[in-house]
């Protein structure tokens, strides 16, 4: 009160221009505030593009109708399968090297044994085709989406919402959060699409260069519309997240909302601050005691563990057919390139294990089916490629890394994943977060891993938005 009193005599004290000259000072600033807060919440798009991505010159028209689709099998190819798996020769691990050299060869050949004499890929199959397959032709490529409706029920909203996988996983990722999110939730349940992305399993693999998370969003959207649906409801984690982040940028008109578990910050000065200031006043940068115990200290528990974990990011962002050849070739070493993934992006202590931890979370059947996703339509390569197109150049000067994403948008962090990205950092890029939930547990393929976890913070945040 006191300072409030001295400004309020030092104004009076002044002469009439000189008061004038204040006030006019002041309403100027006053503008200045306002308008780049406007600019700021002012929803801003980045352009949805045209391509072309199937062989040869593109046709003046294209087919698009849409086609049942059902993942089949035969005898030839689980013969082929178990001919290369018995040919296979294997390196002898060293003594207590638990996965940190990768994959431990003593659990491979436990796992691969399982895989040659007991894995029933004709009833995985089966389990594939529970629900409905499809395809249809966008920019030249045939897209593989599944299609879930839920039950037709009295007095139920029924959203539509698209789920977008990453690597090394697959459309299959989704299949034990379905049930839940086809199922009533307060007379709310979603029809769900789960579309591969181009060059992933069952969709068609890119016949060009350049075909990069830009392009996937933009034949998504096309999908969404193909499908009837003007607004819809996205979610997505790995490459998913930027996938539907772009979808999101290109039509923020169609996009009511979008929720990720795997979302980074942008360089910047207020990074930089907050990891100087954080430990020590975390309130000032708007970090949380969870923010500060899951970032600090950050060398050991961020920068050391991206170094460890992302060496096959920098092989696939610059040669992946070269490695791409090789795990091509044997099933194998298709298993042991994409299972330590399942491994140490599920928990980071897994490392430590001879076993890898993989049955702690996923069963063999589901991890193998995984990986015959991969085997059985050779696209291994094609997947690898995706990193090497987004990263020909440097992705912050990309036109999506510089536009704001003005969607309602719900967070998950679970506290699994690689590195972690307070709400602060997110608000940066994210404008309207609508929720930011500190997962109790799981790690990075969430869907997977805890599926009841990411539909209930899925279903509690579209909750938000519909205002129920």
């Amino acid at each position: 009160m006191q300072r409030l009193q001295v400004l309020k005599d030092s104004f009076f004290g002044l002469d009439a221009a000189q008061q004038q000259a204040l006030l006019g000072s002041a309403v100027a600033a006053g503008g200045i505030l306002a308008y780049l807060l406007h600019r700021r919440r002012q929803v801003k798009s980045i352009p949805v593009g045209e391509g072309w991505w199937g062989a040869g010159e593109r046709p003046l028209s294209e087919d698009e109708k849409i086609y049942p689709f059902k993942v089949q099998t035969s005898e030839e190819e689980i013969q082929d399968l178990h001919e290369r798996i018995d040919r296979t020769r294997y390196a002898d691990p060293l003594e207590d090297s638990g996965f940190h050299y990768g994959f431990n060869s003593t659990s491979l050949r436990t796992v691969v044994s399982y895989w040659r004499h007991e894995f029933d890929w004709e009833k995985q199959v089966a389990a594939l085709n529970q629900y409905p397959h499809f395809k249809t032709k966008i920019e030249g490529l045939d897209v593989h989406f599944v299609h879930v409706r839920p039950p037709r029920r009295d007095n139920q909203r029924v959203l539509p919402l698209m789920l977008v996988h990453g690597w090394p996983g697959s459309f299959y990722e989704f299949y034990r959060i379905l049930p839940l999110l086809t199922d009533n939730q307060d007379g709310v349940a979603f029809e769900v699409i789960c579309p591969s992305i181009p060059g992933y399993g069952f969709s068609e693999a890119p016949r060009k260069q350049g075909f990069d998370s830009l392009a996937a969003a933009r034949v998504f959207l096309t999908l969404m519309e193909r499908l009837g649906f003007s607004q819809f409801y996205l979610q997505g984690g790995d490459w998913g997240s930027l996938i539907t982040t772009n979808m999101a940028q290109m039509k923020p008109q169609c996009v009511k909302g979008l929720h990720l578990n795997m979302f980074t910050m942008r360089k910047g000065f207020k990074l930089m601050l907050s990891l100087m200031i954080g430990p020590y006043l975390p309130f000032l940068v708007g970090f949380t005691k969870e923010d500060v115990r899951r970032l600090f200290p950050f060398f050991e528990k961020n920068v050391w563990d991206i170094l460890r974990e992302t060496g096959y990011f920098h092989i696939q962002a610059t040669k992946p057919d070269t490695a791409g050849c090789g795990v091509n070739d044997s099933p194998v070493g298709l298993a042991a390139y994409i299972l330590e993934k399942f491994s140490t992006w599920t928990d980071r202590r897994n490392r430590e294990l001879m076993d890898g931890g993989l049955d702690r979370k996923f069963s063999l059947d589901d991890l193998l089916t995984n990986v015959m996703i991969y085997w059985t339509t050779g696209s291994i390569v094609s997947s690898m490629r995706f990193y090497k197109e987004n990263l020909k150049s440097d992705p912050d000067k990309r036109v999506d890394a510089k536009t704001g994403i003005f969607v309602p948008t719900g967070l998950a962090a679970f506290p699994g994943e690689l590195m972690h990205c307070p709400e602060s950092w997110a608000q940066i890029r994210y404008r309207n977060i609508y929720s930011y939930t500190f997962m109790p547990r799981g790690g990075h393929f969430a869907a997977f891993e805890e599926p009841e976890l990411l539909a209930n913070d899925l279903v509690q945040f579209v909750k938000k938005v519909e205002k129920l």
